[in-house]
């Protein structure tokens, strides 16, 4: 008697050409043992990148650089106002000389005196009406000065009861008499910031390394071929990197002390971020329309600060668009133009970069897309926000060039991007950016585990100087 012999589930014909349930493979069933599918689908074995280049990274390396540090916490000073100036002073009334002197949080920080001297000469303005007075100071105490207006009197109706600006420009001595008794030493701002370490991790058992699938899988960082953990291990590290730029964009410290269920009693300690540093010591511009007078708004502020001659736009997609629309109805000369100062006045070498440029007043701008701004998993979204949210970052404005800052570990002034990383390093240990493997897969054998796990950390930490000359755009 004759068996038809049987392997698994194929179970070959009797008859040459016969075409039996049996004779095929079964590949959309999703019964495991199923071949019984009678012809072969067209299989494209490569996948479709449907989401273009999905990686983020590349901010920080255009604007600023990365350097070692050997410490925990990264130290740096930076220069207050030449001149004397307090907002919110007060005056009680019209003849009363005694001006209170208040600075912009509303008071002189506990321990110190206000710096108007003996013999100054001021001016005294109410910002909101443009009345202002001129006047010398007779008399000072910690928090006040005496007063007396030369135009009139008295002060003008218009200063009295209002938050005023008050600022020196001169003093006046008699004849004859002795110098000024009082000097005024400089201070000095103090910045800090620690790195934070971050890792990630991704693991593959021995039996799957070796398992060939029919996908032929590629990545952004080059990988290829028909092993599936390989492009698991390539995305892994194509998304920690951009987590390390991440991190240095949105992160922030933790309040000490807070309690409850914050990420500091948690023992987390944070690091600031680009986001943070503007938002705490730089210009935060709200519900930007994309018009020329809100524009010359930002410039006006500008001049206020350390007036940069060169800056970076880095913009999601609206924002640049509306600025777009703005430049087309400029023309070149006084009103603006193109300008490529920064790139050696290239403008193949700005393009090259993806930047546009342009000059209004005696400012040059370089303006790109910001895919993190724009891409949907990130600060993209579905452009859903409503109206009146004001969490939403529309865009950032950074100086080009360096700054010259006093570096506590070195001991002397050092010129640094007003944007760069410091990342942990020495001679035993750079902790920039580490790659290892453990197991016992994959040619390294360090355990007993039937599996290669891929480690990665970093530690680092941003250094905003200068954070007065950014600008930050948020959405009204």
């Amino acid at each position: 008697m004759a068996i038809a012999p049987t392997f698994g589930t194929l179970i070959p014909t009797l008859a040459k050409g016969a075409i039996t349930p049996g004779s095929y493979l079964d590949f959309t069933s999703g019964a495991g043992n199923d071949f019984s599918q009678q012809y072969l689908p067209e299989i494209y074995e490569q996948e479709i990148e449907r989401y273009g280049n999905r990686t983020l990274s590349g901010f920080l390396s255009m604007v600023g650089a990365e350097m070692p540090m050997t410490s925990d916490q990264v130290v740096w000073s930076e220069q207050n106002r030449l001149h004397i100036s307090y907002n919110a002073c007060t005056i009680a009334a019209n003849n009363d000389a005694t001006i209170t002197i208040e600075d912009s949080a509303g008071s002189i920080a506990a321990g110190k005196n206000q710096a108007i001297r003996l013999n100054s000469l001021i001016v005294v303005i109410d910002p909101v009406t443009g009345t202002e007075s001129k006047a010398i100071v007779k008399g000072t105490t910690a928090t006040t000065v005496e007063a007396h207006p030369f135009g009139a009197a008295t002060w003008p109706g218009a200063l009295v009861g209002t938050p005023l600006k008050v600022f020196v420009f001169g003093s006046e001595f008699n004849k004859g008499t002795g110098g000024q008794a009082d000097t005024i030493d400089p201070q000095f701002t103090q910045f800090s910031n620690s790195p934070i370490i971050i890792k990630d991790k991704y693991g593959v058992n021995g039996s799957d390394t070796a398992q060939i699938g029919w996908v032929e899988i590629a990545t952004e960082a080059g990988d290829s071929g028909f092993l599936w953990y390989l492009k698991a291990e390539g995305e892994t590290r194509l998304r920690f990197n951009d987590y390390l730029e991440m991190t240095l964009v949105e992160a922030e410290k933790a309040v000490a002390g807070t309690g409850g269920i914050s990420a500091d009693a948690q023992g987390a300690k944070g690091t600031e971020g680009l986001f943070a540093a503007i938002e705490g010591r730089g210009n935060v511009v709200t519900g930007y329309g994309g018009t020329l007078p809100e524009f010359d708004d930002i410039l006006k502020n500008l001049d206020s600060q350390g007036a940069i001659e060169e800056n970076m736009l880095f913009l999601d997609r609206q924002t640049s668009l509306d600025i777009d629309d703005m430049l087309a109805g400029l023309s070149a000369g006084a009103n603006g133009g193109t300008a490529y100062g920064l790139f050696e006045n290239s403008a193949d070498m700005a393009l090259n970069l993806g930047f546009t440029g342009f000059r209004r007043g005696s400012y040059d701008f370089y303006k790109t897309d910001w895919k993190y701004l724009n891409d949907a998993s990130t600060r993209g979204g579905d452009n859903s926000f409503a109206a009146g949210d004001s969490d939403n970052i529309d865009g950032v404005l950074i100086p080009a060039g360096t700054s010259t800052v006093y570096d506590q570990t070195l001991g002397t002034n050092i010129r640094r991007p007003f944007l760069h990383t410091r990342y942990r390093a020495s001679e035993a240990d750079d902790r920039r950016m580490k790659s290892w493997i453990t197991g016992s897969v994959g040619g390294v054998y360090t355990s007993d585990e039937d599996q290669m796990n891929v480690h990665f950390l970093s530690e680092r930490c941003l250094c905003v100087q200068g954070a007065n000359n950014f600008v930050l755009f948020k959405a009204s």
